[in-house]
């Protein structure tokens, strides 16, 4: 019997999960480029050599696919900053923008999905709601929190930062796909830094 170790087949599975993958990361580029409405099944196809009919045989519609590159976008984002939570809560923001800024394709992708998701029955329209809705609960956790601490300047309402919060990230986010000169980081910094204090500025109780 020979001891020689034979390289293992790859199973109709592993093909099978290939080939969306490679779908899936054309869907990402058909649609950040001409958005869900304007990009089709087809343009889909096309780049990954299949026909419309194939394509369908792995994602039974476009909706399907798009919930597949919304996954997608959400697994990019959370290998950054705010994935690993190792810093504070001022620091990941900024450091999260710089890194969004570093992945091809994705505030793109973010950027056109959500313009998108405010007209009639679009199918990820609940994906941002839910998004948003969530990222406006964490954020205001995190500066109520600093609020205890003693760290949230007098006068500012958590709730209402949150959603500043949300609000100027994904206008500065468009600002910078238009004129890439706007610099994303330092324009939340400076918002971040309005309204929290640094631990310099902390009186320690007596």
């Amino acid at each position: 019997m020979s001891n020689v170790d034979t390289p293992k087949r790859r199973g109709p599975y592993a093909k099978s999960a290939e080939r969306r993958r490679s779908i899936v990361d054309a869907a990402f580029e058909v649609f950040a480029s001409q958005g869900y409405r304007g990009g089709s099944l087809q343009d889909v196809a096309n780049r990954v050599g299949l026909s419309q009919t194939s394509l369908l045989h792995y994602f039974p519609s476009k909706a399907d696919l798009l919930v597949a590159v919304l996954n997608k976008r959400d697994a990019e984002a959370d290998t950054g900053p705010i994935g690993q939570g190792e810093h504070d809560f001022e620091t990941t923001l900024v450091d999260q923008a710089k890194y969004n800024e570093s992945v091809p394709g994705l505030i793109e992708l973010y950027s056109v999905l959500c313009g998108e998701a405010v007209t009639t029955d679009y199918p990820g329209r609940e994906y941002f709601v839910s998004r948003f809705g969530r990222l406006r609960s964490e954020y205001s956790a995190e500066l109520i929190q600093l609020r205890e601490r003693g760290r949230l300047r007098p006068g500012v309402d958590p709730e209402r930062a949150a959603a500043s919060i949300v609000a100027l990230w994904d206008g500065i986010q468009l600002q910078w796909l238009l004129e890439p000169r706007v610099d994303m980081a330092a324009c939340l910094k400076d918002y971040l830094d309005s309204i929290i204090l640094p631990l310099a500025e902390i009186t320690e109780p007596s």
